[in-house]
């Protein structure tokens, strides 16, 4: 929806709004923000609210503290799911900004919003209009002790599509669904996945930053809604040994000038595009470069693994789902590809950038043309997938990291500024994993040695 300054003062005002808060999001894909009180919307309407930057991990140094937050007028939302006993919020997502020349403000190259936008002008001028994007996060519900505290304990025992009295978190997904209906979702589909625990909720696709939005704004509300039933929602993408991970895949298209999606063409034999050919074959050359991205932390290379659904190898195909690319059977303006290794604790802005600096890599005519595959690579060994150039994931983070440090492409569409902050703190991400003890290892190795 589109707000002029007049409508959200009339907005505010007529539904008696006390309290504003200017979200954004961290290089982690944390959300964040900064609660002003009504009397200071004008400030925020100026862009002259403040933050102090050196706080937000992966943006500044300290005496670069000062930060600017310019709201997007059109993300301004009331925030019906709050308790409003002391009076309504509203929220704007802003984009982060520091101070410049002469008063003026310049965008913040760590800005993982910021970042998504300068992804965009690129795809702008290679003649694309758009980029359409629909996910599919995945998440688990778990109990909450006594003291509010979370716990690994399901409140169900449902598989996938089940309901009542298998699925009885169907009460809890239910309320998630009407909260995010009431702030104008659409929703396509919400039901209960493979793995206990699990569930997903589907919304319909967007341009890409409207999308990216969208899931900061879904996870917010998945877990207040939850935690008012009693439940924790974990966006951690293998929360649980032994069972399916969570992820988020990301459906794609990119859209013409003229409005047609790019992808389709009626005169091929599989009605996809010499677009979309080269697109896929940039999204498999830059897989390894950008997993780190697409699956930011220790435990995501938990989820992929064989035997668990989730895609572990470099691969497309328009029918099969062992495969990392899988393109859905609609077509026309449906026509789409499905990036299935992403998965929910990725950053949406910087995943969804990743993806588009890959593909659009594709498209320039930089990367070789690929063949889809179509035997189950779950049942072939590696000598198998190795001969049809059917190439692994990494398998851990480390692996990714190095990776990404050598795909040239992906730090250019990150930037030097989210590169270098992303390299570091993962770094000691690593470590600290490589120093830890776990309970696998006791159990192990404790007595037998």
């Amino acid at each position: 929806m589109k707000f002029t300054k007049d409508d959200i003062r009339k907005i505010c005002k007529e539904e008696n709004i006390r309290y504003i808060r200017m979200q954004f999001t961290d290089m982690m894909g944390m959300l964040k923000n900064v609660e002003i009180p009504i009397t200071r919307l004008e400030d925020a309407l100026e862009n002259s609210v403040m933050f102090d930057g050196s706080s937000i991990e992966g943006f500044v140094r300290i005496y670069e503290a000062d930060m600017f937050l310019h709201p997007d007028l059109d993300t301004f939302l009331v925030l019906s799911w709050e308790d409003t006993s002391y009076g309504k919020v509203a929220r704007f997502i802003c984009d982060v900004y520091r101070p410049g020349q002469n008063g003026n403000h310049i965008p913040f190259e760590g800005d993982p919003r910021g970042v998504l936008k300068r992804n965009l002008e690129k795809m702008k001028t290679l003649g694309f209009s758009a980029f359409n994007v629909g996910v599919e996060p995945e998440f688990f519900l778990f109990k909450l002790d006594q003291k509010g505290n979370p716990t690994l304990e399901f409140n169900d025992y449902g598989g996938y599509f089940d309901i009542s009295p298998m699925d009885s978190a169907e009460d809890c997904r239910r309320d998630i669904v009407l909260a995010l209906q009431n702030i104008g979702f659409i929703i396509e589909a919400a039901h209960h996945e493979v793995s206990t625990g699990q569930h997903e909720i589907n919304f319909k696709f967007d341009s890409a930053v409207e999308a990216c939005d969208h899931v900061q704004t879904f996870k917010l509300v998945v877990k207040n809604i939850a935690r008012r039933h009693g439940l924790h929602a974990t966006f951690m993408p293998k929360p649980i040994e032994g069972i399916n991970g969570s992820g988020m895949h990301v459906n794609c298209s990119l859209i013409t000038a003229d409005g047609a999606n790019a992808f389709y063409d009626e005169n091929t034999k599989n009605q996809l595009s010499s677009t979309a050919s080269k697109w896929i074959s940039g999204i498999l050359k830059h897989a390894k470069g950008f997993c780190f991205i697409t699956n930011p932390i220790v435990n995501s290379y938990k989820r992929i693994v064989p035997g668990f659904e989730a895609p572990c190898y470099i691969s497309w195909s328009d029918s099969n789902r062992s495969t990392m690319v899988r393109i859905p059977a609609a077509r026309k303006m449906k026509t789409r590809t499905e990036i299935r290794s992403v998965d929910v604790s990725a950053n949406p802005y910087l995943a969804i950038s990743a993806i588009l600096a890959a593909g659009l890599d594709g498209i320039e005519g930089n990367c070789k043309e690929v063949e889809p595959i179509y035997e189950n690579l779950f049942t072939c060994t590696k000598e198998e997938r190795e001969s049809m150039g059917v190439y692994a994931l990494p398998a851990s983070l480390e692996e990714a990291l190095e990776e990404f440090k050598k795909d040239k492409l992906m730090q250019e569409a990150m930037g030097s500024h989210i590169t270098q902050k992303l390299i570091e703190a993962k770094t000691v991400e690593w470590n600290e994993y490589r120093r830890h003890v776990s309970d696998w290892e006791i159990k192990k190795y404790l007595e037998r040695y």
